[in-house]
């Protein structure tokens, strides 16, 4: 596994080249064709990917309209890492939205290597909680944006 399409990942980015290695050798690969589904909405949530090639579109269902794309994914963006850290089921739809190639990391690897090397551990977590700041404050942005136009 190459270490550099790790590294492009937000949450591996601080890692050194030991640590990236180490994440390299639990690391699977998984080929997805276009429109085809990577999870559902209330799959467990087993594993977190990287995009190493391809998009990936990250969607909910709306009752009464259909599909609502969220946000779509490039190369090196990292996605299904909530559901790793929280133990929860999928809270949304991934969709291949082009051919893509994936990088992956089950749960219990993931969580083996944390426990094994605190440093690594101490890096990634701090790498999350950067990441999902970041989230939060986009969401938070869109929310008042959404709140403003419906008072008109």
């Amino acid at each position: 596994m190459d270490v550099n399409l790790i590294k492009q990942s937000a949450i591996f980015a601080d890692l050194d080249e030991q640590e990236l290695e180490r994440i390299a050798e639990v690391c699977q690969e998984q080929k997805f064709q276009s429109a085809q589904t990577i999870f559902k909405e209330g799959d467990p949530g087993n594993r977190l990917y990287i995009i190493a090639e391809g998009e990936v579109r990250i969607s909910r269902q709306v009752p009464g309209s259909g599909e609502e794309a969220l946000t779509v994914l490039k190369e090196g963006s990292c996605f299904g890492e909530m559901a790793v850290f929280d133990r929860s089921d999928r809270s949304t739809d991934a969709i291949a939205n082009k051919d893509c190639r994936l990088i992956t990391i089950t749960r219990s690897d993931f969580e083996m290597l944390l426990d094994f090397d605190r440093d690594l551990a101490y890096k990634v977590l701090w790498s999350v909680v950067r990441l999902l700041s970041e989230r939060l404050r986009i969401t938070n942005d869109n929310l008042r944006s959404f709140l403003a136009m419906s008072m008109f």
